[in-house]
């Protein structure tokens, strides 16, 4: 993969996953379906699905790769994209597989991702921290089409 430009901050997450998601050509018809662990990817999941809101897309989120446990997530107004229900079927026009599954002690490899991920013929992209893909090595096994990585450095504390 080629590093194509380097941003900062949440927006630099946001503006490129929508921009690759309108580059697809996706509209309400199409599933993005994110993998990743609960709680702690469910957030940037709500954040990257709240940013393609307006192209109608159906957002689905995975846990892990439990499909029987998929919800979809649906924009409330005023509050954000919440959990309302199961979709009638996991279809994704594009995969989107969360960093957090990559991380230590996580009972997911990539090897198990590439398994749930090969019976379908869409896109995959891979949103993570801290070069965690890279780190655990899932750019060997997963062939994705895009990789947003960001950085949490540094995290700053402050207190009275």
């Amino acid at each position: 993969m080629e590093k194509i430009e380097s941003l900062r901050g949440v927006p630099g997450m946001l503006r490129p996953f929508k921009e690759f998601i309108k580059s697809l050509e996706l509209n309400e018809k199409d599933q993005i379906v994110f993998y990743g662990c609960p709680g702690t990817c469910t957030p940037f999941v709500e954040l990257l699905g709240y940013a393609v809101r307006d192209l109608g897309c159906k957002i689905v989120f995975v846990p892990f790769l439990d499909e029987n446990k998929a919800v979809v997530l649906e924009n409330k107004e005023n509050v954000g994209l919440q959990a309302l229900g199961k979709p009638e079927k996991i279809d994704p026009s594009l995969v989107v597989v969360m960093g957090g599954l990559a991380m230590p002690n996580v009972p997911v490899s990539a090897d198990d991702v590439k398994k749930t991920t090969s019976r379908y013929t869409s896109r995959i992209a891979g949103i993570c921290f801290m070069s965690m893909f890279e780190k655990e090595k899932w750019t060997d096994t997963l062939n994705f089409d895009l990789i947003i990585d960001a950085k949490i450095d540094p995290v700053d504390i402050w207190k009275n």
